[in-house]
């Protein structure tokens, strides 16, 4: 796959909720060779941050040539990142991995916390042909909303404590999602945990799914093999280079 080194400039920063940050950047080239499910290795070119940290695309505009990211104040790294400002540059390596499949009829997305913002990407490419159940503690949490409202066919929310649509989990709803609708894919990107109880729902109910992994990363070229992860095969894959994005049945049995 292409892929390119691009020292990007900040165009946006913006703070969606609670140590939530969306940050948009101009990259022409990242921008024309992202699809969705892929990620950037990302490097802060200010102070000394020597490593790189990987942040999947959330929105990528071929037209404008810009990419943006949602990503959540985690520790030094992403507190760096939250306070750059416009102008500033950081430096794109990528679009790197595998992403998930766009040539499906009627996707259903499901992504909980954080894991809502690489399939946001898949979301927009699909045009409306695709649905999105998202999870979250709170309605607080699923500010989400807005951000896909724009190219959700329809949106079913779940919150833990029932503050926002259903009581409950993804896992909760998912069946009975399945049972009334026709989808040929579930694109799904969140907690293990979480991911694990829809790839289970979604075989029995024999519908294809796709997963999204996440895992600390050294180089993001697949030679250092810091991400490799044991598969239902019995060999090892990277999921900087063979993902992030596998078949459910591969990763999880």
């Amino acid at each position: 796959m292409h892929k390119v080194s691009e020292n990007a400039r900040v165009l946006v920063q913006q703070e969606l909720a609670d140590k939530v940050f969306r940050m948009e950047v101009e990259a022409p080239q990242i921008a024309e060779l992202a699809r969705p499910g892929q990620f950037v290795h990302l490097r802060i070119l200010t102070g000394s941050f020597l490593l790189r940290r990987p942040v999947g695309v959330a929105e990528a505009d071929r037209k404008r040539g810009t990419v943006a990211f949602i990503y959540r104040v985690v520790g030094r790294g992403t507190e760096a990142m939250a306070g750059l400002v416009t102008g500033e540059r950081v430096n794109l390596l990528g679009p790197l991995g595998h992403g998930f499949d766009c040539g499906v009829r009627h996707p259903l997305i499901v992504g909980g916390g954080m894991g809502l913002s690489p399939v946001l990407f898949y979301a927009a490419a699909m045009k409306g042909k695709a649905a999105v159940l998202m999870g979250g503690r709170s309605a607080a949490e699923l500010f989400w909303q807005n951000l896909y409202a724009p190219y959700a066919e329809k949106i079913f929310c779940t919150t833990d404590d029932g503050s926002l649509g259903i009581k409950g989990f993804t896992t909760t709803l998912l069946p009975d999602l399945l049972q009334r609708g026709d989808y040929d894919l579930i694109t799904a990107c969140g907690p293990e945990v979480m991911m694990r109880g829809i790839a289970r729902i979604a075989k029995e109910h024999g519908v294809r799914c796709q997963v999204s992994l996440e895992k600390r990363m050294g180089c993001g070229l697949g030679a250092c093999l810091s991400c490799s992860i044991d598969t239902t095969d019995g060999n090892r894959r990277k999921v900087c280079k063979d993902g992030p994005v596998f078949e459910a049945g591969e990763v999880f049995a």
